[in-house]
This record gives C-alpha cells, structure tokens and sequence, in this order.
C-alpha cells in the first residue's frame, strides 16, 4: 500500500498562490487514482481535484479554473497549484490514493491510502 506525506502549506494572504506536493513511497503511484481533498474546521472533507492514471483530471466547481491537479510519476509526487486563493479556501488539504479505473470527483470509488495533510490558511 502506498505512503502519501504532503508538504507545501502555508499561510497567503487572499489572492496570492501556494503549491501542494504529495510524496508517495512503499508504491509507484502509476497506476493509481490519486486525489487532493480538503477539510475546513467544523465542515466535512470534501474532494477539491482528481486525477487519474491517463492524467484525465476533474475539480469541484468551486476551484475550476484557479487549481491545478498533476502528477509527476517518475517522481513519484502528486501536486496541487492553487492560484487565486480565497479566504474559503482555507483547510487542512490531503492527498490520497486509490486502484480503482472509477476516478471521479463526485461517485468515483472510495480512496484507500491518505495522507497526514498539510495546512492552508488564506487571510482576507
């Protein structure tokens, strides 16, 4: 099973720009269905962008066109640019990972392996 650390957090003021990476060890990320999530305090884990094992990628509305998902497999890493941020953008973000060809945003299969998350707060 693969081993995802996220790195790359940190605190922006509204507009600026942050870039995520996800390490991943212990499994070549492949063949894998890889995902960013996030989770702001007091509101449930939602999906932010996914992107599968042909680099086919989908985003949650609210990111279309500030975020970008990609994957880098010789080196093994999954990164998010996030441009453009806002204050609602704030949250602890987590990468994951799953096997399945069901790579979706919204109804794809259920992702396995998680990171530990890294921080991401925007101020106003």
């Amino acid at each position: 099973q693969v081993q995802l650390v996220e790195s790359g957090g940190g605190s922006v003021q509204s507009g600026g720009s942050l870039r995520l990476s996800c390490a991943a060890s212990g499994a070549s990320i492949r063949d894998y269905c890889m995902g960013w999530f996030r989770q702001a305090p007091g509101k449930q884990r939602e999906t932010v962008a996914v992107i599968d094992k042909y680099a086919f990628t989908a985003y949650v509305d609210l990111v279309k066109g500030r975020f970008t998902i990609s994957r880098d497999n010789a080196k093994n890493t999954l990164y998010l640019q996030m441009n453009s941020l806002k204050p609602e953008d704030l949250g602890m973000y987590y990468c994951a990972a799953h096997t399945s060809w069901n790579c979706q945003v919204e109804g794809g299969a259920p992702f396995i392996s998680w990171g530990q998350g890294t921080q991401v707060t925007v101020s106003s």
